[in-house]
Formats: C-alpha cells, sequence, structure tokens
C-alpha cells in the first residue's frame, strides 16, 4: 500500500500546514469571523461535493477499447456540469445577499464559486492519472495545492486579518493544480473514436453523487445546524474544535478513499485486499489518534493560546472519531468497487441523518455534549452499516480457520 503512504504523507504535509492557518486565525481573529468564514466554506463544500459524480471512476473503470470514447463524453459532462455549478453557488451568494444582507458571506461564497472554472480542465487528465496508477504524484500535487493554500491563509491572516483569508487562498490556488494535472497526464480528445454513450454515467452516476452529497452533508451540515441554533461565535468555537480534532480523521480517510478504490478493482483477491487496507489504515491512524488525544490538554491552549484552552476537551473526545470513520470508509469503497453504490448510498443517508439528529439534540448542551454524541453514534452506526464489508473482508479466513480446526 505504498500508495497509500504517499497520500497519507500528502495529508500529513497539508495537515501541519493546516494547523498553521488554525494558529494564525486563533490568534488575529475573533469567534465571529471566524463563524462567518465557517459557514461560507461549509456553503461551498456542499456545493462542492456535486463534482463527485462517479465520471472520473468511470474512466478508470472503462476496458481499453471504451478508453478514448468515454474521455471524450466525461470532458463535455465535467464542462457542463462545473458552469452549472458555477451558476447555482453564484446564485446562492447572490441569495445570501439578498435576504440577509451579509455582503461578506456572499462574496466568499461568490468567490469559492471561482474554482469551478478551473476544475473542467484537468479532470480528464486526473482520472487518466490515476487509472495509469500515478497515484503518488496525484497526491503530491493535491497537496501541494493545499499546502499552498494554507500558506497563504497564514501570510493572509498576519498582514490582512480578516475572514476572507480562510477563503481566498482556495481560488488563487485553482490554477496551480490545473496546469499541474495537465502535465502530470496529457489528453487530448480523440474525434474519431466518437462519445460513449451517456446512459452508463448515469446509472452509475446518480449514486455515487448521491452518495457524495449526502456524505458533505455529514461533515459541513452540521457547522450550519450549529451556526443557526447557537450564532456564529459559537460556530467559531465548533470550527476551530473540529479542525483541532477530526482533521485527521477527515485527512487520512479521504486519503484512504482515494487510493482504495483503484487498488480494490484491480486486485485479484478483493478480501485480501480490502484486509490489507484495513489493516495499514487502522494500523496507522489507531496509534496516532489515541496519542494525539491524549496530547489535547496540552496542545490546544499552547498552539491556540489560553483563550481557546477550554476546547482541549472537545478536542480530545473528537480525535477517537478517527478509528470509526477509517473502517467506514475501507467499507464504502469496497461497496463501490462491487458495484454497489446504491448500498454506499443508503448507509451514508443512515450515518448521515444519525450525525445530523445527535446535533440538532446535544446543540443546546454545549460543545463537549455535542463531541460525546459525535463519537457514540458514528461508532455505533459506522460499524452496523460496515458489517457486510467485514464479513467479506474477514469471512474466508474465519471459515479456513474453522476447517484447520
Amino acid at each position: 500500500m505504498s500508495h497509500l503512504l504517499a497520500y497519507g504523507a500528502s495529508e500529513v504535509a497539508t495537515k501541519l500546514s493546516r494547523l498553521g492557518v488554525v494558529i494564525a486565525v486563533a490568534r488575529t481573529l475573533d469567534a465571529t469571523e471566524i463563524g462567518v468564514a465557517a459557514a461560507a466554506l461549509a456553503t461551498g463544500d456542499l456545493l462542492k461535493s456535486l463534482t463527485e459524480n462517479g465520471v472520473g471512476q468511470r474512466i478508470i473503470a472503462a476496458s481499453d477499447t471504451e478508453l478514448a470514447a468515454t474521455c471524450n463524453r466525461a470532458h463535455g459532462l465535467n464542462w457542463a456540469w462545473c458552469l452549472g455549478l458555477f451558476s447555482v453557488q453564484s446564485a446562492i451568494a447572490a441569495g445570501v445577499w439578498a435576504l440577509t444582507g451579509n455582503l461578506p458571506l456572499a462574496l466568499m461564497i461568490l468567490v469559492l464559486a471561482g474554482e469551478y472554472l478551473f476544475m473542467p480542465g484537468g479532470l480528464v487528465q486526473t482520472g487518466l492519472a490515476l487509472r495509469a496508477g500515478k497515484l503518488k504524484q496525484t497526491a503530491a500535487i493535491a497537496g501541494g495545492q493545499a499546502v499552498m493554500a494554507n500558506l497563504l491563509s497564514v501570510l493572509l491572516a498576519l498582514v490582512w486579518p480578516s475572514a476572507l483569508a480562510l477563503v481566498l487562498p482556495r481560488l488563487l490556488t485553482a490554477p496551480f493544480w490545473l496546469v499541474s494535472m495537465r502535465a502530470l497526464h496529457p489528453w487530448s480528445a480523440d474525434k474519431a473514436a466518437g462519445k460513449a454513450p451517456i446512459r452508463p454515467f448515469l446509472s452509475f452516476g446518480w449514486a455515487v453523487l448521491g452518495v457524495e452529497i449526502v456524505k458533505a452533508a455529514r461533515m459541513q451540515a452540521d457547522k450550519l445546524i450549529v451556526g443557526a441554533l447557537l450564532g456564529p461565535a459559537a460556530l467559531g468555537m465548533y470550527f476551530m474544535a473540529f479542525n483541532a480534532g477530526l482533521s485527521l480523521a477527515t485527512s487520512f480517510s479521504t486519503a484512504f478513499a482515494a487510493v482504495l478504490f483503484p487498488h480494490l478493482c484491480g486486485s485479484s483477491d478483493r478480501s485480501a485486499a480490502l484486509r490489507q487496507g484495513l489493516g495499514v489504515s487502522l494500523g496507522l491512524v489507531g496509534p496516532a489518534v489515541v496519542l494525539q488525544a491524549l496530547l489535547a490538554p496540552w496542545y490546544v491552549p499552547l498552539l491556540l493560546g489560553s483563550d481557546w484552552a477550554d476546547l482541549s476537551g472537545v478536542v480530545s473526545v473528537l480525535c477517537l472519531a478517527a478509528i470509526p470513520t477509517m473502517l467506514w470508509t475501507a467499507a464504502a469503497g469496497w461497496m463501490r468497487a462491487e458495484g454497489r453504490p446504491q448500498q454506499e448510498l443508503l448507509a451514508t443517508v443512515l450515518l448521515t441523518a444519525a450525525l445530523m439528529a445527535n446535533i440538532a439534540l446535544t446543540a443546546p448542551y454545549g460543545l463537549e455534549t455535542i463531541a460525546w454524541g459525535y463519537l457514540v453514534t458514528a461508532s455505533l452506526t459506522m460499524l452496523t452499516v460496515s458489517l457486510p464489508a467485514l464479513r467479506f473482508a474477514f469471512g474466508p479466513v474465519l471459515v479456513k480457520s474453522f476447517v484447520k480446526v
């Protein structure tokens, strides 16, 4: 699983630079400003989840004879889709301004929409690079963009303290991603190959898209709920706690998901590949998050300042959610590789509903109650929906052990 280690290293670099952002904004912005930026980022990320529509995975899974036509169709779909998302997010920004009069929030949502103008030119190349096994290079590009964006955020927070420091670097670093992906795996349309039918993209993509939307809701809607129930200052505190506590879980699970799908698709023994993925991921994440949880009371006030010391207990609890998150990420990758995106969608809906219900019920009792509820709910629900994958991965091993006995 060298590709997983490469993605993991990329995510470590990203999170170290992200830590610099957290430290900088904690010392230059107040909780309300951070809360406004968090609301814009949550809105943008919810819309951005719509770019995960299964088109890239159709490129990865296409046969050699179908590849050129699949890429031709994917290129057109990517442009139409991303331009549509740009229009929708721009309309949302205008609606926020008209309904709330909050111009800074509307402008930040509009700035984030600009990313969609850069994405279509590199998405086919990204799918082809993943298909060709260039996972280390794609990891380096993604990590390089994230590190550049985080360093820009630190610089902006120090020289021009404003909520825009958390948002603007995403747009400024988008050209780096585009140029790098096009250079990594050059591609041009083969007109003689024609275009693949749209129906296979739709039949596979609707469930994948549904999964990504619900997954984004699981990761972002909680911030909108907290902001609506408790206000922007509380949302700022919540945003900082989750960045400090769940950052390892979200970053490594993202890397794991990117690597696991092509690994499972290309493996002749899928159960062994899934066992290997689970072993490596949990073996890396488990000890790291336990150590992070134990050290939170020390590093939170040291890094963020004494004003944020009360968050250390919340951070400690949230660190532990990385372990069930990795288990579910593996199960979801297996469902998608097995051609069961509908099953993944149903499980993701159940998980998201449970976590959002926890946020709504525990919000009135404070951030620490929210954190404990999140950990318990995530652990129970993720274990339950992961059972089919666990049976697939470890069932053959248990049967062999039983026969030997």
